[in-house]
């Protein structure tokens, strides 16, 4: 099996505002997150940041809906 990344943006021009907000989450959940590579993080420290990600996400959609 091939472990091909195909985290690819629709738009690479909002690569860094994806990186900061990542960094946000992360903060915000206490993970402590660096630029580059982080494979020191475990499992459950990994899915707590995409986790927030996505509240915060779905959280701006539904703001978005009023």
């Amino acid at each position: 099996m091939s472990s091909k990344n195909n985290n690819q943006l629709n738009v690479p021009e909002a690569r860094e505002a994806m990186d900061r907000f990542k960094m946000e989450c992360a903060n915000e959940v206490g993970v402590d997150l660096k630029e580059g590579y982080n494979g020191e993080l475990t499992s459950r420290q990994a899915g707590s940041v995409g986790g927030q990600m996505v509240k915060k996400m779905i959280e701006s959609y539904e703001q978005s809906m009023k």
